[in-house]
């Protein structure tokens, strides 16, 4: 209620009402305490405690290297020909989990050998390829 000047019909109230404010605040605070205690309410039990790590498999990783000359080497072991690698990648795609096959190629070797191992591994159903190269060195400053 205004209890103003009475000649002054067309002032502005501009003072705020925080009754219906309070009485939200009221509700929420009431609703609140009552829900709070049921949501931390926990049983006590004694877990028992972990003693064993999660046992994980990690593929093993095959390195495949053609030098210069195109000679092939499966973990630096030297391979006769393409054939023995299609051989031993058959033989490693049935393992469990599927080895990782990094190959490294001779910056000044040729092409082909680097190719007929991508060939080799889609053959056997390898599908982890990787290349391996070496960064560009960096000139300090």
């Amino acid at each position: 209620m205004y209890f103003g000047n009475s000649d002054d019909d067309d002032a502005v109230l501009v003072t705020i009402n925080t009754t219906p404010l309070v009485d939200v605040m009221l509700v929420l605070l009431i609703i609140f305490l009552i829900t709070i205690p049921v949501v931390i309410h926990a049983v006590p039990v004694h877990l028992p405690k972990e003693s064993a790590r999660p046992f994980q498999t990690q593929p093993q990783t095959v390195t495949i290297t053609a030098d210069r000359d195109g000679h092939l080497f499966w973990n630096d072991a030297p391979l006769t020909d393409v054939s023995a690698l299609q051989n031993r990648l058959t033989a490693a795609a049935t393992q469990d989990p599927r080895p990782e096959i990094h190959i490294r190629g001779d910056r000044d070797g040729r092409f082909r050998p680097v190719g007929e191992i991508i060939a080799a591994c889609r053959r056997a159903g390898i599908t982890k390829i990787g290349f391996i190269t070496e960064p560009p060195a960096t000139e300090m400053r």
